[in-house]
């Protein structure tokens, strides 16, 4: 059990570089990671019943007294995400199908990778779980309507199925993760130092297999689109972690509110682009995919090292 323990502490601390070793095998090997890219869900959901056993009722109730970090956040998802994917794309000038693809990815809800993230990164779990739920729940509504604002084009969004599918991904798994922590709490904190190597080895192979079932596609991509992408995401990491500062958040709901914003569900943003426009438009959600991953695995060890306590904000009670 020591050696596990050992081997899950080496992968929470180099989980950046063990995602780019993920993504250059997808690259390298695109035939063996490719269909591992339908079962993507699956593994998240994996890995978010493992998220599930780390967390209490309490942390829920936490939100629901600190709704104002739920509304900033989720604000925040659909105001800053679309704009700068929107003005990026216009100073680079890109052509008009990678624009609307780069504000699909904006205007996307926040993808269920970021939970996993926020976790890793010592964030507010319960806190991105409920941003990644609402933005979900409202993208039926919002995304096509924002779309049609920025890019001037409709794009219909199966409610239902997303519902579904973030009932499936995140919000069951979560459930059952509680439930089976109220059941058999003494063998689950057995487990819960084990927990990180879980979450790392399933984000490797979901970036792998996105890789490989994109190998073409990132192969192909310009460096012009491949700048637009990094900044898009970079500055809504930026930009969300300065709006929870400024809202006077704790640095935990910071630290989610940075995450939520800056990921994206891009899988969700290249089926649509695919399915509405052109496998062009599909382009910057393919490369945003592998990306926000890697910045995302890079941020989660920076902040896995630095105490959410460090800044001398108090945390919520019960954290």
């Amino acid at each position: 059990m020591s050696i596990v323990k050992r081997v899950a502490d080496f992968a929470g601390r180099w989980f950046a570089v063990l995602v780019l070793l993920g993504a250059v095998a997808g690259m390298a090997a695109p035939a063996q990671t490719a269909p591992i890219a339908p079962y993507v869900s699956l593994l998240l959901g994996v890995i978010m019943f493992g998220m599930g056993l780390t967390m209490r009722p309490s942390d829920f109730a936490i939100v629901a007294r600190h709704p104002k970090a739920v509304l900033l956040g989720v604000a925040a998802q659909y105001t800053v995400m679309p704009l700068l994917g929107f003005g990026i794309a216009q100073l680079l000038g890109l052509e008009p199908l990678l624009v609307v693809g780069l504000v699909l990815v904006g205007a996307a809800p926040g993808g269920t990778a970021s939970n996993v993230i926020v976790y890793l990164a010592r964030g507010d779990v319960a806190l991105s779980v409920a941003m990644t739920s609402i933005s979900t729940l409202l993208a039926p509504v919002l995304t096509p309507l924002l779309v049609l604002a920025l890019a001037g084009s409709t794009l219909p969004v199966d409610a239902g199925g997303l519902l579904v599918s973030i009932l499936q991904v995140v919000l069951v798994p979560v459930v059952a993760g509680l439930v089976v922590r109220a059941v058999a709490g003494r063998l689950v904190d057995r487990v819960l130092p084990l927990l990180p190597l879980v979450s790392v080895g399933g984000i490797l192979v979901v970036v792998a297999g996105v890789v490989g079932a994109n190998a073409d596609a990132v192969a192909s991509t310009g460096l012009l689109l491949g700048l637009a992408v990094v900044l898009h995401n970079s500055l809504g990491l930026g930009v969300g972690y300065l709006i929870g500062r400024v809202g006077g958040l704790p640095e935990s709901a910071r630290r989610a509110a940075s995450i939520e914003v800056g990921m994206q569900n891009s899988g969700l943003a290249a089926a649509l682009a695919t399915a509405h426009f052109a496998p062009l438009a599909a382009l910057p959600a393919a490369l945003f995919s592998v990306w926000h991953n890697l910045s995302g695995a890079a941020l989660a060890t920076f902040w896995a090292r630095r105490p959410v306590e460090a800044d001398g904000t108090p945390e919520p009670a019960g954290k």
